[in-house]
């Protein structure tokens, strides 16, 4: 490719300009499994609270509980939409800005999978694998259709983080739950691949192509979550003393943190709408490695630390879901 070639591929288009993600009924309905997972994700960080601080049983219990009621909902939901309008899922997937989110549905199934293993060892190891087979189906399905020009660079978002990257290291983490540590490192390795190649793709976009559309810088939010699930899946398939490699995740997780707290000024003038829910699984997220993290340390009153961090977190979840109800409740 010339000078001149790649720096029209890279330059912003005027005349396409980003779909909001609500565009369509089918976007609509691939970002509410932002909820459960968010759900999800703060209830593994109450799992790392119970092992680590002796914290009750029952908020994580509550959360899981809840993420499941509304997974299984909005599969059923989505599901009888599909069937009476063929060709759905595949128009969903195709979408170039919501067509990532698509991975929210098997990504649930296995946080979810994972913690109910522990109650029902044989049918939840199955569902597992079920869920890491049908993430590992939609993601290639995904890769197909972006590396055969099927999306604009302009339309690319942070999102696309989330099916191959921050999915392959949910998926090392449901392995590593089921004590499969050859298969955790397989799921790992996939995701530190696709971290460098869709990682450098997205970040080329966003500093070349013009701002992201309001309605996508949500999505920013995937840079915290590909870090803070790499940590945990690290952290469970190595127990024991902090390694180099933690380390060097960890620093990753630090900076990305760092940046977050730099966007929120541009968080704060986005208007509320459901799409917030996709921070609540990166906070989440972080807060379990954090709780982790700390428990493997000396430092002093790091319990305060770590409970500080799991209050923060369940108090800005219950934000979120409140923010949602009397949103919800004004419009109807």
């Amino acid at each position: 490719m010339t000078h001149s070639a790649a720096a029209v591929a890279l330059a912003p288009a005027a005349h396409e300009p980003v779909e909001p993600l609500n565009a369509e009924p089918g976007m609509h309905e691939l970002s509410r499994f932002g909820v459960p997972l968010g759900l999800a994700g703060l209830g593994g960080a109450w799992s790392a609270a119970r092992g680590t601080l002796g914290s009750p049983l029952w908020p994580e219990e509550t959360l899981y509980g809840a993420a499941t009621a509304l997974w299984l909902v909005l599969t059923v939901l989505y599901v009888f939409r599909g069937l009476r309008r063929k060709g759905t899922f595949r128009s969903d997937l195709k979408h170039e800005v919501a067509g990532p989110f698509a991975s929210f549905i098997p990504l649930v199934g296995i946080l979810l999978s994972s913690h109910y293993s522990q109650y029902l060892p044989p049918w939840g190891a199955w569902l597992c694998v079920a869920s890491i087979a049908a993430l590992a189906i939609v993601a290639a399905q995904l890769l197909a259709h972006w590396v055969t020009g099927g999306v604009s660079m302009q339309s690319i978002h942070p999102g696309y983080l989330l099916p191959v990257v921050a999915g392959s290291f949910v998926a090392s983490i449901g392995f590593a739950s089921l004590h499969v540590h050859d298969a955790a490192m397989a799921t790992f390795g996939v995701g530190v691949f696709f971290w460098l190649v869709v990682g450098t793709v997205v970040t080329v976009r966003l500093m070349t192509g013009g701002a992201l559309a309001p309605a996508a810088k949500t999505g920013l939010s995937a840079y915290l979550a590909a870090p803070a699930t790499a940590n945990i899946a690290w952290i469970v398939s190595h127990p024991g003393p902090v390694g180099t490699v933690q380390f060097g995740l960890t620093g990753v997780l630090a900076i990305m943190a760092l940046m977050q707290v730099m966007l929120l000024p541009e968080y704060r003038k986005l208007p509320f709408s459901p799409a917030f829910w996709v921070f609540t699984f990166p906070v989440g997220a972080t807060t379990n490695y954090a709780i982790r993290w700390l428990a493997t340390t000396s430092l002093p009153g790091w319990e305060i630390y770590a409970w500080t961090i799991l209050g923060l977190a369940t108090a800005f979840t219950l934000a979120i879901a409140a923010r949602t109800a009397t949103t919800g409740s004004a419009r109807a």
